[in-house]
């Protein structure tokens, strides 16, 4: 079938509309899901501090987050989704969706035997994960034993997760982005109400039933896109389909790719539990909000647009490909550039005004904030590493960026092993940060050799973004030195009126540059058509 009258994604008029509109769609779930998030993380703290029983739950999420991970993301994006555009486009509607009820349930039947072994090895994996858990407030046998038991009550939370996330995947495929970007907003309002309501009666136990109900909405209310977008549910394996087998092989090196990336959370997990109890979950604080600029920007125009690039791989359309690639990669970088910059200077005011209340004290602002800074300094290539990676993907290049990520991890593991000691959590966000900047610089460098693709004029136009930057945070630190920074209120003030000002003189400068990403942006916050 010609590429110009394609089915599944309507004429190549309809590109730029279809982009913009996508990623407006998935910049905003993004953005709702952020907020709760924010909101979620500040109602956490607010309950429960950085207390020990907090830091028995975090550890506890980490083996339940690591199934989810590396098995249903793993096929939802890179490896599902070339593969389904492939077959709805040249082999019609009724072999697409059998290789998507094979997908699903391959997947579903999959998690389910890793989360009975999980459940089974508990014991085992959580003094594995968190040698030093509780040992330096005397209760490391009660600590240990509680996450055991938290780790058990949110292993169902991947399985409803492996059955959603390749319901996301689907949706992804076929272009529709609202029901998926819908579905995280609920489970982040899942987990606010397990931290305000059910905590008060069960502890962290409240806690991680949130996380279950969540994880349970997250699923019921993506249905109904599959029954719009009427897809043929078969219960079959089809093991022997070369679709399904071409998935199993685009999905092997992505597992371990993905296993690569938890383990870096294992890895932090693992020293911040020999720093003390309390650092593990100011870790978790500081990358929560790191993690914002992050899927606002890096994430949601890097979801928005792999469809679109695994269309044109599909089409052998590689300048297109390319050209897409290059102008998400700006605008990506026009957006967390100022973000991270900004997120680094304002951290203190900005982690007093989310989350000192309750439980959480100053002390616990000063060590999330000094972490924050160093995880700042990641935002940046870990956005890079997004759109680069599912470059590679749609392309059916699984592997080069799972090599990269694998190596990451050993200099992560080398970088913590050597800085926790001298640096305590400032030393563990530095290394993870680090290795990102060193895995991006890999990565976009062999990207570029293996497509041939220039890439001067955009690293020109990153040093530009990043000049304006310097100015914007150079302003800020010079303002803030005559302001009080003692109270909550006053904290407040400096971060609300620091971020707006900071925004401003950024769009200032690039509007007087000149910079084309600015007036882009403007137009995609205003939804218009993407040029």
């Amino acid at each position: 079938m010609a590429s110009g009258s394609s089915p599944a994604l309507g004429p190549r008029a309809s590109i730029g509309t279809g982009l913009a509109l996508a990623t407006a769609i998935v910049g905003l779930g993004f953005l709702g899901s952020r907020l709760l998030g924010i909101l979620r993380t500040v109602a956490i703290a607010n309950a429960f501090g950085s207390s020990p029983e907090l830091g028995a739950y975090n550890v506890a999420f980490k083996v339940p987050d690591l199934i989810f991970q590396v098995l249903a993301g793993a096929t939802l994006g890179s490896a599902f989704i070339p593969v389904f555009a492939r077959m709805y486009r040249q082999e019609g509607e009724a072999r697409a969706w059998r290789l998507a009820s094979a997908m699903l349930n391959i997947v579903t039947a999959g998690t389910a035997a890793l989360c009975l072994l999980a459940f089974i090895l508990a014991p085992l994996l959580v003094p594995w994960f968190a040698p030093d858990l509780g040992k330096d407030v005397g209760r490391h046998d009660e600590l240990t034993g509680q996450a055991v038991t938290l780790t058990r009550l949110m292993l169902l939370s991947p399985l409803l997760f492996s059955v959603s996330g390749m319901i996301t995947g689907i949706l992804n495929a076929r272009q529709q982005f609202l029901l998926s970007a819908l579905a995280p907003m609920l489970y982040n309002l899942a987990i606010i109400f397990g931290a305000l309501v059910l905590s008060g009666p069960f502890g962290v136990e409240g806690l991680a039933a949130g996380v279950v109900v969540g994880s349970a909405l997250h699923l019921v209310v993506q249905v109904p896109g599959l029954f719009r977008q009427k897809m043929r549910y078969q219960f079959m394996f089809n093991l022997r389909d070369s679709a399904t087998r071409e998935v199993g092989r685009l999905m092997g090196p992505r597992v371990i790719g993905l296993g690569a990336t938890q383990i870096n959370f294992f890895i932090t997990t693992y020293f911040a539990s020999k720093i003390s109890t309390a650092a593990i979950s100011d870790m978790a604080y500081a990358w929560l909000l790191a993690g914002l600029p992050l899927a606002l920007f890096g994430m949601a125009l890097s979801t928005a647009v792999f469809p679109r690039l695994a269309d044109h791989a599909a089409g052998g359309e590689f300048a297109q490909l390319h050209a897409t690639v290059s102008k998400s990669l700006r605008i990506i970088m026009f957006l967390t550039i100022p973000a991270a910059v900004g997120l680094a200077v304002l951290r203190e005011p900005i982690t007093t005004l989310l989350l000192e209340r309750g439980e959480f004290t100053g002390a616990d602002t000063r060590l999330t904030a000094a972490a924050l800074a160093w995880y700042c300094l990641g935002i940046v290539p870990w956005a890079g590493i997004e759109i680069h990676s599912r470059a590679f993907y749609a392309m059916g290049d699984t592997r080069t960026p799972v090599i990269f990520a694998v190596g990451a991890v050993g200099l992560n593991l080398a970088f913590s092993a050597m800085l926790y000691r001298s640096f305590e959590t400032q030393g563990l966000a530095a290394a993870v940060s680090l290795a990102a900047w060193i895995e991006w610089a890999l990565l976009y460098s062999w990207y570029s050799i293996y497509t041939r693709a220039h890439t001067a004029e955009d690293l020109r136009t990153f040093a530009t973004f990043a000049m304006c930057a310097a100015v914007m945070a150079f302003t800020l630190v010079v303002t803030l030195a005559f302001f009080d920074t003692t109270g909550r209120l006053h904290n407040a003030i400096i971060a609300v009126a620091g971020a707006v000002a900071g925004g401003a003189l950024f769009a200032g400068l690039a509007s007087g540059l000149n910079i084309p990403e600015f007036e882009d942006a403007v137009d995609r916050i205003r939804g218009r058509i993407g040029r």
